[in-house]
């Protein structure tokens, strides 16, 4: 039996024995990472950009939930996440923020494809939505 079945046959055992359990071993050694390579690419992304902040606000294990600061304004929320173990990364609006957002579906893409790059153009287009007020 090679390794890769015995992983196989140990993962139908787990799962059959507590399957919850199974479910949570199966995200902190899957998706969990995954999850915090998104965090890590979004952070990295803005690091040059010292009047951008990315703060925690409503985090969950499952989804990874930001307010972007620009000079301290809070202007728009941004939540990271997988979908079948595709990142998904979407803007929304925020209480407290005069900015809005024109609409637009989350971004997506295979999980391969994910790097430096394309976290800055989806950040970039996520940006691009936020709408605000002359201040002439």
């Amino acid at each position: 039996m090679s390794h890769s079945s015995l992983d196989l046959e140990c993962d139908r055992l787990s799962q059959a024995i507590d399957r919850a359990e199974f479910g949570r071993l199966q995200w902190a050694k899957n998706e969990g990472p995954m999850l915090a390579r998104l965090v890590e690419l979004a952070h990295a992304a803005l690091e040059e950009r010292s009047e951008f902040a990315l703060a925690d606000e409503g985090s969950t294990s499952e989804a990874k939930r930001f307010v972007l600061k620009v000079h301290n304004s809070r202007v728009v929320a941004i939540t990271i996440s997988l979908n079948g173990g595709r990142p998904m990364v979407q803007a929304g609006e925020i209480e407290r923020s005069p900015y809005r957002l024109s609409e637009g579906p989350p971004l997506s893409a295979d999980f391969q494809q994910v790097d430096d790059a394309w976290m800055a153009s989806t950040l970039q287009e996520l940006f691009g939505r936020v709408q605000f007020q002359s201040r002439d």
